[in-house]
């Protein structure tokens, strides 16, 4: 049986952080089933060699213990880093320092290089966090990447029962009309116009009149259409804002066996094969995807279902020297393994995670071959077969290891979300946290309002607790307008939209 975005998901995996997250808690309500991984994590070279389990923690531990170090420094200094300085940067000074002291004497220069050059591959992986290449992250703004505390939950039974939870109240006790394209949003009328202040124009020709319209577009959609989508116009300031904030590529592809042929059990963590449990913990919480921060023990998780029976959670083949023909810049490549999670939810698929140039790569093979779905799957086979051919177990004569089905989110292509994912804060950047908050203002006077992971409390944006948490604010914020009260408060006290 292949599995179909109904069961694996087109949308997000993860809940970020556990401590006062409301989507948590829809969670436990809707009896959703959410899964901690073990920390395992299987990290090929560029010859396409796996690792051992202690030089894969080394390396991860070291570049994790960095990208803290670095999301401290930016909070601390925020004001005074260039804008053009990338996290990338920051790691390559620091690891300038490593492997200097005498515990070190025994390695010649160039062997201390190569594992300098590992790091650096592997910090590629922060590229799939936030859509967009590690080098394009702004230092000035990482701050803004920290996320709630607590750990980063995978959602193994998909987020369809929140998502149905949260909008039944809409859908029970509103019009809802689907399928209507919005071409303009027009403020007609000043405060008291009791027909209407706001009329929304559709593509067919219609328009509507409404008291007050909230804006929930990708951040994507917004800057491809600020300057034709509103009259009148948007303000400078909150069109510059629209504009300076990134906007990442991240997309998934699920690929989907007969049988999970990598799955071959793996003897438990010992002193010789140690499991990774500080560095990435004490670090601040981020919006981790393809590598296992701020996940629990290797017993909690043990306890919660993962097992050292089944291979890795997560796995990466960095800057791959074997795959000129389909990927000649080398880049990186992480995945997940959905072999590996609890019960029922688990099924033979590997879920790859691209950002950036790999995701626009991608969406361009697709595209050219728009209606022909064969040969979008040979396509897409071709592209990230020598990385999952690399598994422990792979046999090319069996028919069970030939991937029986490819599902593609495709964001990168699709126009109604901004042709991306979500937002980030690039190099070039110059004052990110008055960009978000206003665009989390918004319009009031207007009576157009914003909402979405881009205009979410400092500490959720680019996630699905940042949306939620964005909508209630303007929710309330409208309330406070119409003299009905706030009403109940939350998203740390910054998700309301302010005067």
């Amino acid at each position: 049986m292949v599995p179909t975005f109904t069961s694996i998901g087109s949308g997000p995996n993860w809940i970020h952080g556990t401590e006062d997250n409301p989507i948590l808690d829809l969670a436990k309500e809707t009896g959703t089933i959410t899964h901690n991984w073990d920390g395992r994590q299987g990290i090929f070279d560029s010859k396409g060699s796996q690792l051992s389990e202690k030089e894969a923690v080394e390396a991860s531990e070291t570049i994790w213990s960095i990208i803290g170090d670095g999301m401290e420094f930016s909070k601390q200094n925020s004001t005074s880093i260039p804008p053009t300085k990338s996290l990338l940067d920051y790691i390559h000074e620091k690891t300038k320092e490593l492997y200097t002291d005498e515990n070190w004497n025994h390695l010649q220069e160039a062997e201390k290089e190569k594992k300098r050059h590992l790091l650096h591959d592997i910090a590629e992986m922060w590229g799939a966090f936030v859509g967009s290449p590690v080098e394009r992250q702004s230092l000035r703004f990482f701050w803004l990447e920290e996320c709630i505390d607590g750990e980063n939950l995978f959602v193994a039974e998909t987020y369809h029962k929140i998502l149905e939870r949260i909008a039944k109240p809409a859908l029970e006790g509103a019009d809802v009309k689907f399928s209507q394209r919005v071409k303009k949003v027009e403020t007609v009328a000043e405060e008291g116009n009791e027909n209407g202040a706001v009329k929304v124009h559709l593509d067919d020709g219609k328009s509507m009149l409404f008291d007050e319209v909230v804006m929930t577009t990708p951040l994507g959609w917004l800057k491809r259409n600020k300057d034709t989508a509103f009259s009148p116009p948007l303000p400078e300031r909150l069109s510059d804002a629209i504009e300076s904030i990134g906007y990442g590529c991240l997309d998934k592809f699920y690929i989907t066996f007969p049988t999970a042929f990598w799955e071959t059990p793996s003897p438990p963590p010992s002193a010789t094969s140690p499991v990774p449990t500080s560095a990435r913990q004490t670090i601040p919480n981020t919006t981790a995807t393809t590598a296992p921060v701020h996940q629990p023990d290797p017993t909690a998780a043990a306890e919660e279902g993962s097992s050292p029976r089944h291979y890795p959670g997560f796995a990466q083949w960095t800057s791959p020297l074997y795959a000129a023909s389909t990927n000649p810049n080398r880049w990186s490549q992480e995945c997940v393994n959905m072999a590996a999670l609890p019960g029922a939810t688990a099924h033979p698929t590997l879920l790859f995670y691209t950002f950036g140039p790999t995701s626009q790569h991608l969406a361009s093979l697709l595209l050219k071959s728009a209606g022909d779905h064969h040969t979008q799957q040979e396509l897409l086979l071709s592209f990230f077969s020598p990385y999952y051919t690399r598994l422990p177990g792979f046999d090319p004569t069996d028919p069970a290891h030939r991937p029986s089905s490819v599902l593609a989110t495709a964001w990168t292509n699709d126009e109604l979300a901004g042709f991306g994912s979500y937002c980030n804060f690039q190099t070039g950047l110059e004052r990110g946290d008055q960009d978000v908050e206003a665009m989390r203002r918004g319009l009031p006077e207007r009576r157009v309002w914003f909402a979405g992971e881009h205009t979410a409390s400092f500490l959720a944006l680019g996630t699905v607790t940042g949306a939620y948490w964005s909508g209630e604010g303007v929710g309330r914020g409208i309330a406070w307008a119409y003299g009905c009260g706030g009403g109940k408060s939350g998203g740390g006290g910054d998700g309301v939209a302010k005067e």
